[in-house]
């Protein structure tokens, strides 16, 4: 994506500022996923939200766009890579949604970090990247997190809406793979616009056929969800300005956090024991996956010793 120079300053000011926007991107997108369990509840199907979370967000994205990268940067020589990558994103949203409205929130926030384990496995399948031991001890280690949240033998998460989970996440996963082999050729903004606009192209038919009459909260709540989305992937975009992804990455597991507390303000939710180990092991599992590729990084540019 092309960006302005970035302002004379030391470089952990920059990354200072970057660490703001992610945990400012990770704030704002917990709010939305909160909204969209929230908007389910009040009655709003699973194409609404997905709909109007980026007709809602498409003003401020676009004044974003033309403000920071300028309008220039969506241009595509590519358009039929993005309506793949649409078509693979939106599938995701649908079940990230549907999934939200099955689980408890801080459950489904979870479940939804196996995403980059499981990108680990798509890789090595899909890219025939190498995959060493370390990253398919972490794989194991995210699989054993989520056995530890469905509590096998005891009351379970229903059986159902983990599997929505798990495909949610397995979406998001093959949404990175696929944005890593575009992201050569295409700017980030040009991925982050197309992918809202062809959304609302392909749900326009599937929402005149499901909409329904919303009181004026749930409109609200709809409109909500659409401006801390596009604040959440605006800032998202512009943290990887100021900062690497290896230092950014980690803070976006703080998300649990905040969907322990928005479940707790919304719903009263309190995670038991099993939540909390089964997310603990899934957020080590994505942080040692990611400090992994930072050293793996680090060896093959030559900026640091050889990954163990």
């Amino acid at each position: 994506m092309a960006t302005a120079a970035l302002p004379a300053s030391r470089p952990d000011e920059h990354r200072l500022r970057g660490i703001a926007l992610r945990i400012g991107s990770v704030t704002a997108l917990s709010v939305m996923f909160a909204l969209m369990k929230l908007a389910s509840t009040r009655g709003a199907n699973t194409v609404e939200i997905a709909f109007y979370r980026n007709l809602f967000g498409m003003p401020f994205l676009i004044a974003y766009i033309a403000l920071v990268p300028g309008l220039a940067a969506v241009r595509t020589r590519r358009p039929l890579v993005h309506v793949t990558r649409t078509a693979i994103g939106l599938t995701s949203l649908m079940f990230n949604v549907q999934a939200l409205a099955m689980l408890p929130l801080a459950d489904a926030t979870a479940i939804g970090f196996m995403a980059p384990l499981i990108a680990t496995f798509l890789s090595a399948v899909l890219l025939r990247e190498h995959v060493g031991a370390h990253r398919w001890f972490a794989l194991a280690l995210g699989l054993l997190g989520v056995v530890v949240l469905i509590q096998p033998g005891q009351t379970p998460l229903p059986p159902l809406a983990v599997a929505v989970g798990l495909a949610a996440a397995l979406g998001v996963a093959s949404v990175n793979v696929t944005v890593r082999q575009i992201a050569a050729r295409e700017t980030a903004t040009a991925i982050v616009f197309w992918f809202s606009a062809l959304c609302l192209v392909a749900l326009f038919v599937p929402l005149l056929l499901t909409a329904t009459r919303h009181p004026a909260e749930v409109w609200i709540i709809l409109g909500c969800i659409g401006v801390f989305g596009a604040a959440g992937q605006m800032m998202l975009t512009a943290s990887l300005r100021f900062a690497p992804i290896a230092v950014l990455a980690p803070f976006d597991y703080l998300q649990l956090v905040s969907a322990t507390g928005l479940g707790f303000l919304f719903w009263a939710a309190v995670p038991d024991a099993h939540t909390l180990i089964g997310a603990g092991l899934i957020a080590a599992g994505g942080i040692f996956t990611i400090y992994r590729e930072h050293r793996l990084h680090r060896e093959r540019t030559g900026l640091g010793p050889p990954a163990a």
